[in-house]
């Protein structure tokens, strides 16, 4: 009789627990998202809102368990996500847009975005690089996809339409960016690491990177979740850029591994080759 009610209890404790599991799960997230309420956007601010709500998404919906502080985005003096953080941990977007050129306004706010999900870090330079081809990559994805999402789901019915101008967009920018015929991402890495290693920001050679990525982003998805262990193992010091990857691999969960395995060995890298890091890294 004891053991019977025992297990009655160890039922209905893990019952409990399930409905609290499913019950957390069922919370919806929430994103804020504040523009500057401000005539400089030269727009309506609830079609800016509708805009940057839409790129974000591209990227949120897969990364599920997150929750991110409010992101302040202002249209001028950027496009830059700013270190400084609000009182409350606030994030503050500054772009270089206006008016309604929504396929800038994309662009430039999943770029943006991208970086807060890869829990973007003011440490080590050297290999930065990295970290603004993903993003570049990520503004391609969100075009791509806002292009196929307002096919059927626009922000506003009016705004079907636009779908293709989204594609276009991005296009236009993959077209001019692919690697030169029979070139690998390795052979390429090995000409221009050097350069990218003393400036990020070579957005030529970022985007070359970016379209070299995305198809791999866009078949599995699932895997931008990986982005936010990218700066887990930020340093001051300089590192190579296999222990730049390593030290992701490190970080990211059992589930993402294989993925940034896949990444490294994208360009020419294998980690498993590599020496464990030292005790205090």
């Amino acid at each position: 009789m004891k053991r019977h009610a025992s297990h009655i209890l160890a039922a209905l404790v893990l019952a409990g627990l399930a409905c609290a599991t499913a019950q957390a799960a069922a919370r919806p997230r929430t994103l804020a998202i504040v523009p500057e309420n401000s005539k400089r956007w030269e727009a309506s601010l609830a079609d800016v809102k509708a805009v940057l709500y839409s790129a974000a998404n591209e990227l949120w919906r897969h990364v599920p368990e997150r929750e991110l502080k409010p992101i302040h985005v202002a249209p001028k003096g950027g496009p830059i996500v700013l270190f400084r953080r609000g009182p409350k941990g606030e994030y503050y977007v500054r772009l270089a847009t206006g008016k309604t050129y929504w396929c800038q306004y994309a662009f430039q706010f999943a770029h943006e975005f991208c970086h807060i999900l890869c829990r973007y870090e003011e440490m080590e330079r050297a290999n930065k690089w990295f970290e603004e081809s993903l993003c570049e990559m990520a503004s391609l994805f969100a075009l791509r996809g806002m292009a196929v999402t307002w096919r059927t789901h626009p922000p506003y019915p009016n705004w079907r339409d636009f779908s293709s101008a989204l594609r276009s967009y991005a296009d236009e920018r993959t077209g001019k960016s692919a690697l030169p015929e029979g070139t690998t991402l390795a052979q390429w890495l090995r000409t221009h690491e050097a350069a990218l290693r003393k400036d990020s920001c070579i957005r030529d050679k970022n985007l070359i990177v970016a379209t070299a990525l995305l198809p791999l982003f866009e078949k599995h998805p699932e895997h931008w979740q990986a982005v936010q262990y990218l700066n887990l193992g930020a340093r001051k010091e300089r590192r190579t850029f296999p222990r730049y990857l390593a030290d992701w691999h490190r970080h990211a969960p059992e589930t993402h591994k294989p993925f940034v395995l896949h990444i490294a060995r994208l360009f020419g890298i294998v980690l498993a080759e590599l020496p464990p890091p030292a005790p205090d890294a």
